[in-house]
C-alpha cells in the first residue's frame, strides 16, 4: 500500500490530488481502493489539524450560511434586524451588527455569539 506521514505542503498537496482521483472513482469500503482512501482522508485529517490553522467566518458571511443552510430569506430575518433596508445594509456590510442584533441572531438562528461580535471583512 506505500502510505507514509505527510510531513511538509508538497506531500499534502499530492495526497489532496489522489483523494480526489480516488474519490471519482468512488470505491467501496473494505476494498483495497476504499481502504486507500480512507487511509489517505485520516493522513490529510492530522495534518490539517496540525498545521492549517482555522480561523473564525466572518459574521456577515456566517450570517449567510445559516440563511442558506436554512432555506432563510430577507423578509425572515426582519424580525431579527429590522427591515428589509436595514437588513440589506448589514448583509453588504453597510451596516455594522448592533449588540441587540447579535443577542437576536444568537437566540434566533443559533449563531454563535463570539462569530458574531468579530469584525467584518471589508465588503
Amino acid at each position: 500500500m506505500d502510505i507514509h506521514p505527510i510531513h511538509t505542503e508538497a506531500a499534502y498537496k499530492a495526497t489532496l490530488k489522489e483523494i480526489l482521483a480516488l474519490m471519482d472513482s468512488d470505491p467501496d469500503l473494505g476494498t483495497p481502493e476504499g481502504n486507500r482512501l480512507d487511509i489517505l482522508a485520516t493522513l490529510v485529517q492530522t495534518y490539517e489539524a496540525k498545521y492549517v490553522p482555522v480561523t473564525a467566518p466572518d459574521p456577515v458571511e456566517a450570517i449567510k450560511f445559516r440563511m442558506d443552510q436554512c432555506g432563510l430569506t430577507v423578509k425572515d430575518l426582519e424580525p431579527i434586524i429590522g427591515k428589509s433596508n436595514r437588513v440589506y445594509e448589514v448583509l453588504n456590510r453597510k451596516r455594522p451588527l448592533t449588540l441587540a442584533m447579535i443577542r437576536r441572531l444568537h437566540q434566533s438562528l443559533g449563531i454563535p455569539a463570539d462569530v458574531l461580535i468579530a469584525e467584518t471583512a471589508a465588503g
